[in-house]
């Protein structure tokens, strides 16, 4: 017993590692494990030896972490740590170069050099990955899931690569790369590759009462002011559809007529023009008649709300450009522009009756315009925002849809004309006049106004329907599946990221508090925002330090740090 304690207490020999392609020898505190002593697993992973190396206070701690350096407290006094050289090359250890990473009882190998390629990753960074070494087996250990390590050592391996196991979920795996510290670029490629469409970032404005506005109006979830606005809001949106249809109604509309002498148009309930609707007239009334309508003075008050909230949203918006250039807020201008172009129709004076027949044709189409009100409620309405997005995320799929019935409707209405061309009964007088006809055959609507009555131009029709199903039927799948996307995405309440400033957030100091603000928060459930705690150098937390101006880790101390992650699997 006494020789075995002196042999563990006398300082190691010098021993050289094997410089071979299949195994290694490993050296702790003297106790040497050859590759026969330990064994080596196919694949190239090597397990270590079963029993735990004895350590000694004597012992160098650089020597516990197999070769890697690290801060230990007697690291100071004790002197640093000779590298054996081996053979006449002078090379050094290949054993101080290699780590061993136990994930749930599989052990894996590899270089130290191999994860410093990443030195900001959870592997890559010594301080990061020490909570998690074993010194007495000399190894790193992660409770995770074995199968997703072999793509997240592949990362670093192959310099960047990410690549998902056929045999792992995308919600594990993707849970595993956010835990290993990857990064958002790696999050983002390996997104990409499993075929997610990139999120848009959504800025706040950076003044505190901009802000507040810009969130009142943009986004109805974030309080209870914000919602009671978006009631209000579609409930003016819907009056404005109920008065735009209640205006055709015959009890409600009296055909008026141009009055050449007073040079006005007269209307009785339609508030802006004669008659958009027929060419038959009667006695004209004055001007002032129209404005005292009720039509008119519901869809006035209806343009004073509209076009308050669109120029609060736009002084309030934090990019002046990039909300001109938003779709939504293009059809809020141009269900707005027709009340002002028909009241200033209205009020102007008219000379000849040619003038007044092209200000008709105007204002018919003008205000065939305001039904696109009804796009309005998209603003508030998540289904047809998941409509929006399926439609912009498959417009190469309607391309090649409109470009597949382009082609049919050529063919087919060009073959059906020249196979009626002898019966003079036939009702294709044209090949222009045909294409009607083809396009409500591919589509398999049969109004049934047109018909073939050849032998020729029935089989023309029944190939032309053929033809139409299968057209059709290409892209739809593709539609389907992204439509599937964007409705899981959003009923099924997955994490995104959360566009909050950060001054409107408290400290939190732990996990369990940041769960607990997530789920008694007002905000939608598929948003959250994960807030990492920088360098908190004092438990007396200022709110001032939240200031977007004074968050950086130089000038401010008490700053926390917002990162965004897109998690939507």
């Amino acid at each position: 017993m006494d020789e075995h304690l002196s042999l563990l207490r006398s300082p190691a020999a010098p021993s050289s590692c094997k410089h071979s392609r299949g195994g290694s020898s490993s050296s702790v505190g003297g106790v040497v494990g050859s590759k026969e002593e330990d064994g080596e697993l196919e694949g190239g992973m090597t397990v270590v030896g079963g029993e735990d190396p004895l350590i000694d206070e004597t012992q160098h701690p650089h020597a516990l972490l197999g070769g890697e350096r690290y801060d230990h407290p007697l690291a100071h006094t004790l002197p640093p740590q000779s590298h054996h050289q081996v053979g006449t090359g002078g090379e050094e250890h290949e054993c101080c170069e290699r780590v061993v990473i136990n994930i749930s009882g599989l052990r894996f190998e590899t270089q130290l050099k191999t994860l410093a390629q990443f030195p900001e990753t959870l592997l890559g960074d010594p301080r990061k990955r020490m909570r998690y070494f074993d010194p007495l087996r000399n190894e790193y250990f992660f409770d995770r899931n074995r199968p997703s390590f072999d793509a997240i050592l592949y990362y670093y391996q192959s310099g960047g690569r990410i690549r998902r196991p056929v045999n792992v979920p995308i919600d594990i795996f993707s849970e595993e790369i956010r835990f290993y510290q990857l990064g958002e670029e790696a999050m983002e490629k390996f997104r990409e590759d499993e075929g997610f469409i990139r999120e848009e970032q959504r800025p706040l404005p950076e003044k505190e009462f901009q802000r507040q506005v810009w969130l009142l109006f943009e986004y109805p979830e974030s309080s209870g002011p914000a919602r009671g606005i978006a009631i209000v809001s579609v409930l003016v949106i819907l009056i404005s559809i109920v008065i735009f249809c209640l205006e055709t109604l015959p009890e409600f509309r009296d055909d008026r007529d141009y009055d050449s002498a007073a040079g006005t148009f007269g209307t009785g309930s339609s508030p802006f023009v004669t008659d958009v609707f027929t060419n038959t007239s009667s006695p004209a009334t004055s001007v002032v008649s129209s404005f005292t309508d009720p039509f008119f003075v519901v869809e006035t008050l209806c343009i004073i709300w509209f076009s308050f909230e669109l120029l609060v949203r736009f002084f309030a918006c934090p990019s002046k450009p990039t909300f001109s250039k938003n779709i939504m807020n293009i059809i809020d201008i141009v269900a707005i522009i027709p009340y002002f172009i028909t009241l200033g129709t209205e009020l102007a004076e008219r000379q000849g009756n040619g003038q007044q027949a092209m200000s008709l044709a105007i204002l018919r189409v003008i205000r065939l315009v305001r039904v696109f009100r009804i796009f309005k409620l998209s603003r508030h309405s998540k289904g047809l925002q998941i409509l929006g997005q399926t439609l912009k995320a498959s417009m190469r799929e309607l391309g090649l849809l409109i470009f597949f019935l382009f082609i049919g409707v050529i063919l087919f209405s060009s073959a059906v004309y020249f196979a009626e061309a002898d019966d003079p009964s036939s009702s294709f007088s044209s090949i222009p006049d045909a294409f009607w006809w083809a396009v409500v055959t591919m589509t398999t609507v049969g109004y049934g106004d047109m018909h073939p009555v050849t032998i020729g131009g029935k089989i023309v029709g029944s190939l032309c329907a053929i033809a139409g199903v299968l057209t059709i039927a290409l892209p739809v799948p593709v539609i389907v599946s992204n439509f599937n996307y964007f409705y899981h995405r959003e009923t099924e309440g997955e994490e995104q990221a959360q566009y909050m400033h950060v001054g409107s957030c408290q400290h939190l100091s732990s996990t369990e508090e940041l769960k607990k603000a997530r789920s008694n928060s007002t905000l939608s459930k598929s948003e959250y925002m994960v807030i990492e705690e920088g360098g908190i150098s004092n438990s007396a937390f200022k709110q001032a330090a939240f200031k977007t101006n004074n968050c950086s880790g130089t000038n401010n101390p008490n700053c926390v740090t917002i990162k965004k992650i897109f998690t939507d699997v």
